[in-house]
């Protein structure tokens, strides 16, 4: 009955060994039952000194403890532990990911706001007069053709062009889907990177080729990844890892969607400041100096109107962005 149940649940003995656990929480431990039986729990990978810390203390005054948010090797959870009789620990491990992608998807929803609402500012404020600025270049470059101050007539006009280019990008995604590969996709960026990058950078490719076509625009997602994989190298990564998987438990799923494209690119560079993480995906946030602070904000975008969407999460060395894309939703 106890693998029925989608909540861990893991018996210690009095010695604080592993009586029993159910499958839930193989997942939640990554460790098998077999292999854990008998072992000390505090000695199991990635358990946090918090939990051992209350498990102690709750044998010491024999009175239920909650732990929140601990990170277990198989991601986040809620922790319960309640004392047994003969000293014996019984513990009940919650899963996170529904509430923190629900909370990933909010944020979402509050970034790709602020993006159309800067936007809107913009075009009124700053496209406006620019094309009065353009229009008067225009007319002392006919007037001096061929003299230094047309001459800087005309640069006055291109950089009006790159500014407006610039604003331009900041519209909604007009998206233009077809039936495509994901991991062609995939080539054609590493490809362009290679272009873009003067340094090697090693590229390790971990593919599900049972992934099907899936429609999208393949453009605009083309472009969510090479900023993807630009960011890295720039964060002096040695190495990207680009791994695709098939997603069958995710909060973004809506009814009826069973499945959703993972598609994670992890490297190994400096990462991003904590001071940046929350405000990572908002218009106008960057951590380099030459940095339009768009480009993630952008690649957010582009997932939102795909019904997907892009997280981060840091790691020991380097980044991890996550893109995912609802399966079923192109299916047909």
């Amino acid at each position: 009955m106890l693998d029925s149940l989608s909540t861990a649940v893991v018996e210690l003995d009095e010695q604080g060994c592993v009586l029993h656990m159910n499958a839930a929480a193989e997942h939640c431990l990554a460790i098998g039952r077999e292999r854990a039986h008998g072992n000390l729990f505090s000695a199991f990978e990635r358990i946090p000194e918090i939990l051992t810390d209350a498990i102690a203390a709750t044998a010491a005054e024999q009175r239920g403890r909650h732990v929140r948010e601990c990170e277990l090797a198989g991601g986040w959870f809620d922790c319960t532990i309640q004392p047994l009789p003969s000293q014996h620990m019984l513990l009940e491990f919650y899963d996170l990911r529904w509430q923190l992608q629900q909370s990933k998807l909010q944020q979402r929803e509050v970034q790709t706001g602020m993006m159309d609402l800067l936007r809107r500012n913009l075009g009124h404020e700053i496209r406006n007069p620019l094309g009065g600025i353009r229009g008067a270049a225009q007319m002392m470059a006919a007037e001096l053709n061929g003299r230094e101050l047309g001459t800087l007539a005309e640069l006055i006009m291109r950089e009006v062009d790159r500014i407006d280019e610039l604003l331009a990008r900041f519209g909604q995604p007009e998206l233009e889907c077809s039936p495509a590969d994901i991991h062609f996709v995939l080539q054609e960026t590493t490809e362009l990177l290679r272009l873009e990058s003067a340094e090697s950078v090693k590229i390790i490719h971990d593919y599900d080729p049972s992934i099907p076509g899936i429609s999208l625009d393949a453009t605009a997602i083309r472009q969510l990844l090479l900023n993807l994989l630009l960011n890295a190298f720039q964060a002096g990564a040695s190495e990207i890892k680009i791994r695709t998987r098939v997603d069958y438990d995710s909060a973004m799923l809506q009814p009826g969607c069973g499945s959703a494209l993972r598609l994670d690119i992890q490297d190994n560079g400096c990462g991003v400041p904590e001071s940046l993480r929350s405000m990572l995906f908002l218009p106008m946030v960057t951590g380099r100096r030459d940095g339009t602070g768009l480009g993630l904000a952008l690649a957010q975008q582009i997932a939102a109107a795909h019904n997907g969407l892009l997280s981060y999460a840091p790691l020991d060395t380097g980044s991890r962005f996550t893109l995912r894309l609802p399966l079923e939703r192109y299916h047909g």
